[in-house]
Protein backbone atom coordinates (compact mmCIF):
# COMPACT_ATOMS: atom_id res chain seq x y z
CA UNK A 1 0.00 0.00 0.00
CA UNK A 2 1.38 3.38 -1.25
CA UNK A 3 1.62 6.03 1.96
CA UNK A 4 -1.21 8.38 2.05
CA UNK A 5 -2.06 12.02 3.38
CA UNK A 6 -4.74 12.47 6.10
CA UNK A 7 -6.63 15.85 3.96
CA UNK A 8 -9.31 17.24 6.32
CA UNK A 9 -11.96 20.22 5.06
CA UNK A 10 -13.79 22.44 7.33
CA UNK A 11 -15.46 25.46 7.22
CA UNK A 12 -17.48 27.68 10.07
CA UNK A 13 -20.59 25.99 8.98
CA UNK A 14 -19.51 22.28 8.68
CA UNK A 15 -16.65 19.49 7.99
CA UNK A 16 -16.80 19.38 4.32
CA UNK A 17 -14.57 16.40 4.29
CA UNK A 18 -12.00 14.22 5.93
CA UNK A 19 -10.52 11.29 3.96
CA UNK A 20 -6.92 9.66 3.43
CA UNK A 21 -5.86 11.08 0.33
CA UNK A 22 -2.99 10.39 -2.13
CA UNK A 23 -2.46 14.11 -3.11
CA UNK A 24 -3.81 17.57 -2.93
CA UNK A 25 -3.14 20.65 -4.70
CA UNK A 26 -4.11 23.85 -3.19
CA UNK A 27 -4.38 27.70 -4.45
CA UNK A 28 -2.28 29.47 -1.81
CA UNK A 29 -1.51 33.23 -1.66
CA UNK A 30 1.75 32.52 -2.92
CA UNK A 31 0.61 29.94 -6.24
CA UNK A 32 -0.29 26.25 -6.18
CA UNK A 33 0.80 23.73 -4.17
CA UNK A 34 0.76 20.32 -4.12
CA UNK A 35 0.87 18.35 -1.07
CA UNK A 36 2.63 14.74 -1.06
CA UNK A 37 3.30 12.87 1.91
CA UNK A 38 6.09 13.33 4.22
CA UNK A 39 5.52 17.30 3.28
CA UNK A 40 7.46 19.20 4.95
CA UNK A 41 5.50 21.13 7.68
CA UNK A 42 3.88 24.91 6.82
CA UNK A 43 1.11 27.25 7.13
CA UNK A 44 0.59 29.52 4.56
CA UNK A 45 -3.10 31.33 3.59
CA UNK A 46 -5.23 30.45 0.90
CA UNK A 47 -6.73 32.10 -2.34
CA UNK A 48 -10.32 31.43 -3.39
CA UNK A 49 -9.95 28.40 -6.27
CA UNK A 50 -9.97 24.77 -6.29
CA UNK A 51 -8.59 22.25 -4.07
CA UNK A 52 -8.44 18.94 -5.77
CA UNK A 53 -7.28 15.83 -4.04
CA UNK A 54 -6.60 12.40 -5.74
CA UNK A 55 -8.01 9.90 -3.99
CA UNK A 56 -7.38 6.27 -5.46
CA UNK A 57 -7.03 7.40 -9.07
CA UNK A 58 -10.02 9.67 -8.96
CA UNK A 59 -10.36 13.52 -8.73
CA UNK A 60 -12.24 15.15 -5.41
CA UNK A 61 -12.63 18.53 -6.42
CA UNK A 62 -13.74 21.26 -4.13
CA UNK A 63 -14.24 25.07 -4.46
CA UNK A 64 -12.88 27.05 -1.65
CA UNK A 65 -12.94 30.67 -1.05
CA UNK A 66 -10.19 32.02 1.13
CA UNK A 67 -8.93 30.39 4.31
CA UNK A 68 -5.57 28.65 5.73
CA UNK A 69 -3.91 25.27 5.54
CA UNK A 70 -1.45 23.77 7.89
CA UNK A 71 0.74 20.77 6.98
CA UNK A 72 2.58 18.76 9.59
CA UNK A 73 3.16 14.99 9.96
CA UNK A 74 1.83 13.46 13.08
CA UNK A 75 4.10 10.75 14.78
CA UNK A 76 1.73 7.79 15.05
CA UNK A 77 2.82 5.00 17.55
CA UNK A 78 1.28 1.68 17.13
CA UNK A 79 0.82 -1.46 19.26
CA UNK A 80 3.96 -3.29 17.98
CA UNK A 81 6.27 -0.66 19.13
CA UNK A 82 7.24 1.03 15.27
CA UNK A 83 6.35 4.68 15.14
CA UNK A 84 4.88 6.02 11.63
CA UNK A 85 4.72 9.28 10.22
CA UNK A 86 0.99 10.43 8.58
CA UNK A 87 0.98 14.08 7.03
CA UNK A 88 -1.89 15.76 7.95
CA UNK A 89 -3.12 18.73 5.43
CA UNK A 90 -5.98 20.60 7.62
CA UNK A 91 -7.67 23.64 5.67
CA UNK A 92 -9.74 25.98 7.30
CA UNK A 93 -11.71 27.87 4.47
CA UNK A 94 -14.06 30.65 4.82
CA UNK A 95 -16.34 28.82 2.37
CA UNK A 96 -15.96 25.28 0.77
CA UNK A 97 -18.17 22.95 -1.60
CA UNK A 98 -17.59 19.98 -3.43
CA UNK A 99 -17.81 20.23 -7.15
CA UNK A 100 -20.91 18.04 -7.39
CA UNK A 101 -23.31 20.30 -5.05
CA UNK A 102 -22.85 23.10 -7.58
CA UNK A 103 -26.01 22.10 -9.92
CA UNK A 104 -27.01 24.06 -12.39
CA UNK A 105 -29.78 26.22 -10.88
CA UNK A 106 -27.03 26.82 -7.63
CA UNK A 107 -24.72 28.17 -10.90
CA UNK A 108 -27.36 30.41 -12.22
CA UNK A 109 -28.24 32.01 -8.57
CA UNK A 110 -24.72 32.59 -8.21
CA UNK A 111 -24.07 34.65 -11.14
CA UNK A 112 -27.41 36.52 -10.36
CA UNK A 113 -26.42 37.14 -6.85
CA UNK A 114 -22.79 38.32 -8.29
CA UNK A 115 -24.13 41.10 -10.86
CA UNK A 116 -26.67 42.05 -7.85
CA UNK A 117 -23.64 42.89 -5.28
CA UNK A 118 -21.78 44.43 -8.51
CA UNK A 119 -24.71 46.66 -8.38
CA UNK A 120 -25.12 47.23 -5.09
CA UNK A 121 -21.32 47.86 -4.30
CA UNK A 122 -22.18 50.55 -6.78
CA UNK A 123 -23.53 52.55 -3.96
CA UNK A 124 -21.54 54.61 -2.17
CA UNK A 125 -24.40 54.55 0.80
CA UNK A 126 -23.94 51.07 1.71
CA UNK A 127 -21.80 50.53 4.39
CA UNK A 128 -20.95 46.70 5.05
CA UNK A 129 -18.50 46.80 1.61
CA UNK A 130 -16.26 43.93 3.29
CA UNK A 131 -20.15 41.68 3.32
CA UNK A 132 -20.53 42.54 -0.25
CA UNK A 133 -17.14 41.49 -1.04
CA UNK A 134 -17.40 38.33 0.56
CA UNK A 135 -20.53 37.54 -0.93
CA UNK A 136 -19.31 38.55 -4.83
CA UNK A 137 -16.24 36.40 -4.27
CA UNK A 138 -17.80 33.13 -3.36
CA UNK A 139 -20.64 33.63 -5.99
CA UNK A 140 -17.88 34.19 -8.47
CA UNK A 141 -15.51 31.61 -7.06
CA UNK A 142 -18.85 29.14 -7.65
CA UNK A 143 -19.24 29.89 -11.35
CA UNK A 144 -15.60 29.83 -12.08
CA UNK A 145 -14.77 26.45 -10.54
CA UNK A 146 -18.53 25.15 -11.72
CA UNK A 147 -17.37 26.14 -15.02
CA UNK A 148 -13.69 24.37 -14.95
CA UNK A 149 -14.98 21.30 -14.02
CA UNK A 150 -17.89 21.03 -16.10
CA UNK A 151 -16.44 18.50 -18.51
CA UNK A 152 -14.03 16.84 -16.25
CA UNK A 153 -14.29 13.55 -14.39
CA UNK A 154 -14.16 13.67 -10.81
CA UNK A 155 -15.65 11.45 -8.01
CA UNK A 156 -19.23 12.67 -7.15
Amino acid sequence: MSKQLKLKIVTPERLILEEMVDQVSLPTTEGEITVLPDHIPLITGLSSGDVIAVANGEYVPMAIVEGFVEVKNLVVGVPSGTPTTITEVAVLADFAEHVSELSEEKIVQAKARAEELKKLMENKEHVDFEHFEAELERSLTRVKIADKWRTKKYRK
